[in-house]
């Protein structure tokens, strides 16, 4: 039925109606030819009933519309503030760095509670009293790693499922493709690994760890799920890693004989070693991050800077893909080769926040600076597009985008290093992780920067192939968990895109 256009009172209706059907007889008697008087008059009166009830029905509608119409402002300006207090909650944020705890998220990472020391077994604990072993599952992104360490720091097996081929062609990752990539390969990187460990199946393993963010959601949920499974099949401690703490505490893992510190033992927990001591500095610079943070135990890190825009590694990326360079293995890598052979200062670049006097950094300006210098010398060389530079511009315009992404990261980390050495706790360790750490030029400046400070820092990095993500992370992160006493349940564990640490512990 058509709805009816104006607003009338239930009576108003019915006495409107009334007047049309009287109306409307006049009317008929007055056509069939009845001209007397008296059907004039009923005519007229019908008439005269009939304007004066419309004009009620639209006074009486005018003052309905105004007061709806009234309603209806109120309503939109409420919905109005309302737009307007989300797009003003959004500007706090403009500006400053991603991956925090500044009450933008509502799922933050806090293993030791809100004083950052209460940790709870809520799947219970291995016998910690001798070294156990874990197996640490991986999909967070595009690889589908495994791994089985011992809680001293060895790593008894591993498998990496790789998917570089699968996304080369699209210049980036596809998250569809790689999360049917992970469903297909998950259960034999998994075996894979249990039996590089000489292990016979999951049963032999003492706990299981697993990453559940941050990350690509859809990717995280088929470790997370296989993880979930297994630890509830065989009965095992469950240990949800967090993606990034499982990137810096690579920088723990006693890899090689150097190890300086000591974990002291007790009747209930191993004596094992440690390649770094909290607190500690940490440089975290990846695909999806880069951070400065102060690391004072697990579960306890103060965001000192981090990007608000880009990070390095995707910077790195995004040049890769400008120059034409085949980005299967990361475009970090194909970047760090090419510019070993161009002019460093070839092609002037700004370097990124050079007003503001923090710690943060931002990568998204220098891109576009990098694609617009590039098609400038294109079209100086009068070709068509910058596919086709020679191999000498490229290399030149590589180089020059390393060393300027490369010298905002030695400007952040020498102020922070300031700062730091007036405080109390006495940090001077430094600990370069995730991804990008394994670019040589970025180490051999940071090591430099370290060594020349007026009292010399000490700085650690995982060996390059322990640098990007692998199975070993997650097992080694569930270990550095269950030291402290913490697991969690696998019944309700989720994963998390978005995974800030807790701000303050």
């Amino acid at each position: 039925m058509p709805q009816i256009p104006c607003r009338i009172a239930p009576l108003t209706f019915l006495l409107l109606l009334s007047s049309l059907v009287m109306f409307g007889r006049a009317l008929t008697t007055s056509f069939a030819g009845n001209r007397s008087r008296r059907t004039s008059t009923l005519s007229w009166r019908s008439a005269q009933s009939l304007t004066s009830l419309f004009s009620t029905c639209n006074e009486a509608d005018s003052e309905s519309l105004t007061t709806n119409k009234s309603s209806e402002t109120k309503k939109v300006r409420k919905k109005k503030k309302g737009n307007k207090g989300i797009k003003d909650k959004r500007r706090e944020f403009i500006g400053k760095a991603k991956a925090v705890d500044n009450g933008r998220w509502s799922t933050i990472y806090a293993p030791g509670g809100e004083d950052g020391f209460t940790f709870v077994a809520k799947s219970g604990l291995p016998d910690r009293s001798k070294p156990f072993i874990v197996l640490g599952i991986e999909s967070s992104c595009d690889d589908t790693g495994a791994a089985v360490l011992r809680s001293d720091g060895v790593i008894l097996g591993e498998s990496l499922a790789s998917q570089n081929e699968i996304h080369e062609e699209f210049g980036g990752i596809v998250p569809g493709l790689a999360k049917t990539a992970h469903e297909e390969k998950i259960d034999s990187v998994i075996n894979e690994a249990i039996a590089n460990a000489g292990l016979s199946s999951v049963e032999d393993v003492d706990a299981i760890g697993v990453t559940v963010g941050p990350g690509l959601e859809i990717c995280l949920r088929v470790g997370c799920n296989k993880a979930k499974e297994l630890a509830m099949k065989y009965k095992k401690p469950f240990v949800g890693v967090h993606h990034l703490e499982a990137h810096i505490v690579m920088a723990r893992l006693p890899f090689n004989a150097d190890a300086k510190f000591t974990v002291g033992g007790s009747d209930d927990i191993h004596e094992s070693k440690r390649a770094i001591a909290f607190p500690f500095l940490a440089l975290l610079v990846s695909g999806g991050h880069c951070q400065l943070m102060k690391c004072l135990g697990i579960g306890r890190y103060e965001i000192i800077g981090g990007t608000i825009d880009d990070s390095l590694g995707e910077a790195f990326d995004k040049t890769a893909r400008l120059l034409g360079l085949p980005i299967g293995g990361g475009g970090g890598p194909a970047v760090e080769q090419l510019a070993k052979e161009g002019d460093p200062k070839a092609v002037q670049l700004p370097i990124p926040l050079q007003k503001r006097k923090d710690c943060d950094f931002s990568y998204a300006g220098l891109k576009t600076a990098v694609r617009m210098k590039t098609e400038k010398i294109a079209a100086e060389r009068g070709l068509d597009s910058v596919n086709d530079l020679s191999r000498e511009d490229r290399a030149n315009i590589a180089s020059s985008f390393q060393n300027v992404a490369i010298k905002h990261i030695e400007q952040r980390l020498k102020r922070t290093m300031d700062m730091l050495e007036t405080e109390e706790e006495g940090i001077r360790s430094l600990a370069v992780v995730g991804g990008v750490a394994a670019n040589q030029e970025l180490r051999s400046r940071l090591e430099a920067i370290c060594s020349n400070r007026n009292e010399p820092w000490q700085m650690m990095v995982p060996p390059p192939r322990l640098c990007t993500d692998q199975g070993a992370m997650a097992a080694w992160a569930a270990i550095e968990r269950i030291m402290v006493g913490s697991s969690d349940n696998p019944d309700d564990q989720d994963v998390f895109a978005r995974f800030p640490f807790q701000s303050k512990a």
